[in-house]
């Protein structure tokens, strides 16, 4: 009987144990959160300053003399 209730205890502590599956997942979800949102104020500070208007009109401007 003793035997049993050991293999049991072993089964159940043997899936009790934490594991990082999916850790990877979640990091890389986590960092490509992050990089959503600095784009997001990168894009939002460009419309706001004009900064792609000029920097495209700088272009065009040493394109066409």
């Amino acid at each position: 009987m003793s035997d049993v209730l050991l293999r049991i205890w072993i089964t159940i502590s043997a899936r009790a144990v934490p594991t990082e599956c999916g850790q990877t997942t979640t990091e890389y979800a986590l960092v490509m959160l992050a990089a959503a949102a600095v784009a997001g104020l990168v894009l939002a500070w460009a419309t706001k300053s004009h900064a792609i208007t000029r920097l495209f009109e700088s272009v065009i401007d040493k394109a066409l003399p």
